[in-house]
């Protein structure tokens, strides 16, 4: 309450200083409405017909891994083969929107809530993946939420490929088409987290997951 009561104190001033009314007004929203449905995109960059492949490459080049499976049903015993091969326990939190996979049948213990610091795998879905920059575009929500991708040391990300878009703008009309606006948080990840601040030496994990590891999904 603090913090959302000092952030508007702080806009308050802006917009006292720019001899505006203290709250935002409709027609300025309406403003901005205007631009963004009259605004011309710039160039883009041409990336072939086949966006699954180019996601692929630019995953792979973003430091994740990948596996494919047909359906969702599959997801779970993918994830347990990913969990095998890193030598770690087959124990994750989850989105609450993926409560309905054969969890135990993989051998999976999964709970559907947000991470604490002892939670060392977090599984989610995605809002959309953008093909340009292998790109992971997630929406906060109370079963999405946001915590489960940024927390845990592994991140398992489930991504159909139909919801995979060409560029960031891609994206983000497709959350304005399907959504109206954007929530509280929304989460732009390529790749495990990674600073460079450390005598210019690449370091993955420094502010988040050590690893990003995509499950792409053929059909729903």
């Amino acid at each position: 309450m603090e913090t959302s009561s000092a952030r508007a104190a702080i806009f308050a001033r802006i917009r006292k200083a720019q001899q505006r009314a203290p709250t935002t007004q409709q027609s300025e929203l309406d403003q901005v409405q205007d631009y963004l449905a009259h605004h011309v995109s710039g160039p883009r960059p041409d990336l072939g017909h086949d966006l699954v492949q180019r996601f692929r490459e630019q995953a792979l080049r973003t430091s994740q891994t990948l596996d494919e499976v047909a359906t969702l049903a599959d997801v779970p015993a993918a994830a347990a083969r990913y969990l095998e091969s890193l030598g770690v326990g087959k124990t994750a939190v989850a989105w609450k929107t993926l409560d309905g996979l054969p969890w135990q049948t993989a051998g999976i213990g999964v709970a559907f809530r947000p991470p604490i610091n002892e939670d060392l795998v977090g599984i989610t879905g995605c809002f959309c993946a953008v093909a340009e920059t292998g790109t992971l575009m997630l929406l906060s929500g109370p079963d999405t939420f946001a915590s489960a991708a940024l927390l845990p040391e592994t991140h398992i990300a489930i991504v159909p490929k139909a919801r995979i878009v060409a560029g960031i703008e891609d994206a983000f009309a497709l959350a304005k088409a399907e959504r109206g606006e954007l929530p509280r948080a929304t989460n732009f990840i390529s790749g495990p987290s990674r600073t460079g601040d450390i005598e210019q030496t690449i370091v993955l994990g420094a502010h988040g997951p050590y690893r990003v590891h995509v499950i792409l999904v053929n059909t729903l």
